[in-house]
């Protein structure tokens, strides 16, 4: 398949180019429009496949979750008088999630991902499914989906039935983020409640297509991560007067990690100074590892990014439901590519590798904190030079915070797929624990993006605190786009607002934290 073309436009023709997934975190935020692609070749595929499935089942072909019960219950045969009837029974019977919904910008990509699969043409689903897809991810028509009730094979059945049940107007739904009814929603978006055809249920609930569109924004929002911790490396390096040498070019190409690689040649350019700024005399020969070893160990993350994104990106444009229609041999193929392992073991690396982010970034705090670690600065970060600065205690409490926020990541690192568990009668004996995985890794970047939030505030403190001598590139602009924001600490006071506005910043790209060159 080639790459999807329209990037730089408003719309996306889905079917015939592989999305990326910089693709479905667009459609996912609304800044893409989707249409299903209108080569003549698509078209005829999608036809076919339709139709073989229709004549194999007037033929009273055995097809799976057409003429038989789905799962354990595949040897009920399903009489002519039951066939119209089984879609809407098997998406009811899966409405049983639990747990948080997911937000609109998670259910759009879960709907983009499920498209992209359907699309293809080997699902045996009709174009007005499709071209409702279409309509619901641009009227920004949303399923409520449960976060839980998955186990990743086959696929995920129970929160991919919301989508089903909204396609035709049962259930809740979100319209332009306004809860509604499912019904309320395909009014408010032009669109008729659809009469499932058999296998059409099936095919919406039979993939991978939350944890893959979960994966997605995750791997979004690690990326963005490692450049800001990569960021703050820098700034804690400037404001501790640690040694540059540690980012040397040739240590990474020595031992060339193309993660580490990237990760040193950020901090390298974070840490210029301009011409007439003072060069720092380092404190010490050789920092502790939490800022030496820095590149090493963000480094693993980007690494770990370039795996995940080839299998994301394979799981969003792959057909992985089941029965899969092949028109061309006129046969159907039963199998298992909805097992979601491979985004799974993607979800599950990546858990790792931001999890050791957060606790890095916990450890450059306790070093900051620290008059023995941090170079001279103020204990805590205190800024009261007065006769109440014992009183003042500065960021003893963020370290506290931080920490707490960093073992709960650290212990969600646990594989979701090591606890793969029989189901449904011994049918699913095996499966995969993706849609878990991706939770996990969601919450975990959750934890870790606050963390470099407090941290980003220390580092800021820092600035501060070296009058005027910290004067390495990203310490002075990402200092002045704080203080836009944050008023420098010269008190005790809460800081959990102070928290949330620099975490808002952060999700809304507007820190000064570089570009993303050489990332995977």
């Amino acid at each position: 398949m080639t790459l999807a073309a329209d990037i730089s436009g408003r719309t996306l023709a889905v079917g015939q180019a592989a999305l990326r997934i910089e693709d479905v975190v667009a459609i996912a935020r609304g800044d893409r429009r989707v249409e299903i692609d209108a080569d003549p070749a698509l078209r005829a595929r999608i036809e076919s496949s339709r139709r073989l499935l229709d004549d194999l089942s007037r033929k009273g072909e055995a097809i799976y979750g057409v003429r038989t019960g789905v799962g354990a219950s595949v040897e009920n045969a399903i009489p002519d008088a039951q066939l119209e009837s089984l879609p809407l029974q098997l998406l009811r019977f899966h409405g049983c999630g639990t747990g948080r919904i997911l937000e609109p910008e998670e259910a759009a990509a879960v709907v983009a991902t499920r498209l992209a699969s359907l699309s293809r043409g080997y699902s045996g689903v009709r174009d007005v499914l499709l071209d409702h897809l279409c309509a619901l991810l641009n009227e920004r028509a949303l399923p409520c989906i449960p976060a839980e009730g998955s186990v990743g094979a086959s696929g995920d059945l129970t929160p991919l039935s919301y989508l089903a049940a909204l396609l035709v107007g049962e259930r809740e739904a979100t319209h332009h983020g306004q809860p509604m009814s499912a019904a309320d929603a395909l009014a408010r978006a032009g669109l008729p409640p659809l009469t499932l055809a058999p296998k059409e249920s099936l095919a919406l609930m039979n993939g991978t297509s939350v944890m893959s569109g979960l994966g997605a924004l995750a791997f979004d929002r690690a990326l963005r991560l490692a450049r800001l911790a990569s960021a703050l490396t820098a700034v804690a390096s400037d404001t501790m007067h640690g040694n540059p040498g540690h980012f040397d070019a040739r240590i990474a190409e020595l031992r060339p990690h193309p993660g580490q690689v990237t990760c040193a040649r950020w901090i390298r350019d974070d840490l210029d100074r301009d011409r007439d700024a003072p060069e720092q005399v380092p404190a010490s020969i050789q920092d502790r590892y939490s800022l030496r070893c820095a590149p090493q160990i963000i480094g693993v993350l980007l690494d770990a990014l370039a795996m995940a994104r080839q299998m994301i990106e394979i799981e969003i444009n792959g057909v992985n439901d089941n029965p899969m229609i092949d028109p061309d041999a006129g046969e159907i193929l039963h199998g298992g590519n909805f097992y979601g392992g491979h985004i799974c073991f993607a979800m599950d690396g990546l858990k790792n590798a931001v999890a050791n982010v957060a606790d890095l970034l916990d450890r450059q705090l306790v070093l900051l904190c620290g008059r023995d670690t941090n170079g001279g600065l103020p204990d805590n970060l205190v800024a009261r030079t007065g006769n109440d600065r014992v009183i003042h205690h500065g960021f003893k409490a963020m370290q506290i915070s931080t920490s707490a926020l960093t073992a709960e990541a650290l212990k969600l690192t646990a594989p979701a797929s090591a606890f793969s568990r029989s189901t449904e009668s011994h049918n699913q004996d095996k499966v995969s624990m993706g849609t878990i995985a991706a939770r996990e890794c969601l919450r975990i970047l959750e934890l870790t993006e606050t963390v470099a939030s407090i941290h980003t505030l220390a580092v800021c403190q820092a600035v501060d605190l070296r009058k005027g001598t910290a004067q390495a590139r990203r310490s002075v602009e990402l200092h002045s786009a704080i203080r836009k924001h944050v008023a420098m600490n010269d008190a005790d006071r809460r800081q959990d607002h102070d928290i949330h506005t620099v975490l808002a910043l952060h999700q809304a790209q507007e820190l000064p934290v570089g570009g993303l060159e050489g990332a995977p």
